[in-house]
């Protein structure tokens, strides 16, 4: 739910629109929707090509029992 919030915000906030940011990175504006609304599974690949679109800055922090994993792009 975050996410989706996240990026609707963000996409406002350039001034695109669903349209615009399906065509970006490939995809039908339904999808843009449907991520923003959280309303289906979304890939890892898709959600990271939306990010970037948007010019985020992506990072993750991934902890498995005592085994930490930073990843930074």
């Amino acid at each position: 739910e975050l996410l989706g919030d996240m990026i609707k915000q963000v996409r406002l906030e350039r001034n695109m629109t669903q349209d615009q940011l399906g065509k970006l990175i490939g995809v039908q504006k339904a999808q843009i929707s449907k991520l923003e609304n959280n309303a289906t599974n979304v890939t890892m690949e898709t959600i990271l090509r939306v990010l970037t679109a948007l010019k985020a800055k992506i990072s993750f922090h991934i902890e498995l029992k005592s085994h930490k994993v930073q990843i930074a792009s």
